[in-house]
């Protein structure tokens, strides 16, 4: 449930909770079909090649199997100084690990720990958590009365803080609040006030705690949450809301 990084030539390693083993084939075709959604359509994944726009940003050689997990040798790509390393996809002893080993990022090491490392990290973990799925959750799923309670004492919280503010000026504080009260409050051990007083919390898929991005994204689909009256904002961040 966490990653370890070291300097170029680089080890990256990803592991998410996942009771239930993966089909071997999805295991080896989910991430390059899947990369596109994962990435907001800005990177397309082809049979063992990632590309932006025209450009080849990583290409791999066919993968083989050990009987555990999937291995792509890194070929090439605009992203890569050299070919060498390995990406690795496996599930072993109830875990779903991503290594990458070996491999020479073209980009100057402070850029690539900027830029890339974030990027590589938040990616993997998104399709970690996409490709364990949603069951078994990982504790008891809060019920329809307890996230409604929840909601009501948050919201109601929120707008107590915009009303102190011009009549004219309200609405936009409140959306501002209620905001960043939820993301920080997600982010910083799961639980809102009305979640701690209603008894849940909001984790990831696997148990583990809810990242920045993941924050972002659940509230970025709480509308359409709304709209489906589907948790479609739990189904893009990865989370789930579970009893405390």
């Amino acid at each position: 449930m966490g990653s370890v990084w070291q300097e170029p030539p680089v080890h990256q390693e990803s592991r998410v909770s996942a009771p239930v083993e993966p089909p071997a084939d999805r295991l080896r075709d989910a991430f390059f079909a899947g990369v596109g959604s994962l990435t907001f359509g800005v990177v397309r994944g082809e049979r063992w090649r990632l590309r932006l726009g025209p450009l080849a940003l990583l290409e791999f050689g066919e993968p083989a199997f050990d009987g555990c997990a999937w291995s792509w040798p890194i070929t090439g790509g605009l992203l890569a100084r050299r070919p060498g390393g390995a990406l690795r996809y496996g599930w072993r002893d109830g875990e779903l690990v991503a290594v990458v080993d070996g491999y020479e990022p073209r980009l100057p090491a402070f850029a690539y720990r900027l830029a890339q490392v974030p990027a590589h990290r938040m990616l993997t973990r998104r399709f970690l958590l996409r490709l364990r799925g949603r069951t078994p959750a990982p504790a008891p799923p809060a019920g329809p009365a307890q996230r409604l309670l929840t909601a009501s004492i948050d919201l109601a919280l929120c707008a107590a803080v915009a009303s102190a503010v011009d009549r004219h000026r309200r609405l936009r504080t409140f959306a501002a609040v209620a905001a960043g009260y939820h993301v920080a409050c997600w982010t910083l051990g799961g639980q809102t006030l009305g979640g701690r007083l209603a008894g849940q919390r909001v984790v990831s898929v696997d148990g583990g705690p809810v990242a920045p991005w993941q924050a972002l994204l659940r509230l970025a689909a709480l509308p359409r949450a709304l709209r489906t009256r589907r948790a479609v904002h739990d189904e893009a961040a990865g989370t789930e809301v579970v009893e405390a």
